[in-house]
This record gives C-alpha cells, sequence and structure tokens, in this order.
C-alpha cells in the first residue's frame, strides 16, 4: 500500500515537472521576444531549463515532505495503538490493581512475605513498563502525545514498585535493573511537573476491592 502510494506520489512529481518546463519555455521566450529579440531561443530554452530543474526539486521536495509526513503520522498511530493494547491488556489491568491495593510496606521487610501471586503481578507491572519504555525512546513518538492519559498509570505503578526496583538493584548489584522503566517513569514525572498542579500529581489509592 506505501509502496502504491509513494509511485503515484512520484507519477505527479513528474507530470507537474513536464508541464512546468514546457510552460516556462513558452513564457520565457515570449518575455524574451518582447524584452530583447536579439535572445536566442537556444539561450531561453537553457534558461528554462534551469528554472525548471529547481522548480522540479522544490516541488518533489514539497511531495517528499508530504509523504513523509504521512508515513510519521501512521507510525504514530501504530506505536500509540500499541501502548494503548499493552497498558489496558485485561491481565496487565489485573496486575496493576493487585500491586495499587496490596503492595505496601518496605521491600527488606515485605519480600519474604510477598505470595507468588504479589510477585507475579510485580513481573507483569515492571515487564509492561519496559515495554512501553522501548516503545516510546529515543522519540519515536513525541511523549505529549501520549503522556496525557498514560502517566496515571505510569506514575502510580512506578510509586508502587521503585522501592522494590532500587532494592533489588542493590542486592542483586544490577543497576542496570529495570533501567528503562526508571527513565519512563522520570520522563512521566517530568511531564506532570510541567502540566499537572502540585495536588494533582498525587497519586490517590482506592480502597475497594475490584474497583474499575
Amino acid at each position: 500500500m506505501k509502496k502504491k502510494k509513494i509511485n503515484e506520489t512520484v507519477s505527479v512529481v513528474w507530470k507537474y515537472s513536464i508541464f512546468g518546463f514546457f510552460a516556462l519555455i513558452l513564457l520565457s521566450w515570449v518575455a524574451s521576444y518582447l524584452l530583447d529579440r536579439g535572445n536566442s531561443l537556444i539561450a531561453t530554452i537553457e534558461s528554462a531549463a534551469t528554472a525548471i530543474t529547481a522548480a522540479a526539486v522544490f516541488g518533489a521536495g514539497y511531495f517528499a515532505y508530504k509523504e513523509l509526513s504521512e508515513i510519521e503520522n501512521t507510525r504514530y498511530m501504530d506505536i500509540a495503538d500499541r501502548l494503548f493494547g499493552e497498558l489496558n491488556s485485561q491481565e496487565n489491568i489485573e496486575a496493576r490493581r493487585h500491586i495499587f491495593q496490596n503492595l505496601t510496606g518496605k521491600p527488606e521487610d515485605a519480600l519474604e512475605k510477598l505470595s507468588a501471586e504479589d510477585r507475579d503481578a510485580m513481573k507483569k507491572v515492571l515487564n509492561s513498563l519496559d515495554r512501553v519504555a522501548f516503545l516510546t525512546r529515543d522519540g519515536w513518538i513525541p511523549d505529549d502525545l501520549i503522556l496525557p492519559w498514560m502517566h496515571p498509570m505510569i506514575s502510580k505503578s512506578w510509586e508502587k514498585l521503585v522501592p522494590y526496583v532500587l532494592y533489588e538493584r542493590e542486592r542483586r548489584d544490577e543497576p542496570y535493573y529495570y533501567e528503562h522503566a526508571g527513565e519512563l517513569a522520570e520522563r512521566c514525572q517530568k511531564w506532570r511537573e510541567e502540566n499537572l498542579s502540585e495536588a494533582a500529581r498525587e497519586n490517590k489509592w482506592i480502597k475497594v476491592k475490584n474497583a474499575l
């Protein structure tokens, strides 16, 4: 589909270039004849050819820009769709709900008491944040397009999990343990500071079981 669209764009560029070429030859020859009859037709054609070359380059550049813009917008939509699917899968929603409602205490005290369900939910949420971090790194999609709807999930998840991540980094001597998830949380925090009031940045914790 994209290849067909690009071929159509190239065809349009050539059509306009050829039409412009002959139109400029005619106009240049008429202008030359009226202003200076000593100019030869060959000189006029050479001048027109130079002009149409510049016009063709400009036209090709414009159409290429339009094509790239459409491709970029398509890429943004694809990434945004994958992010939505990742964060809003039933599995990840349930995992976040579990840690929001059940993860408490300091990791050095609570770690031994964690159930298999607790650990599974923590790993699912951390892996989900890592995937989101990968899909949004290096400016693949602007933060201003995605963080307005993603920031509550990222911020609340990281607030619950960061003590455990830092504890595991130190215990394992692995400073890169869920490093990308941490970088995502930092970007999210920066966006919240720039766009939300202090009161709005405070995460609220719902005590109701199985809240939507």
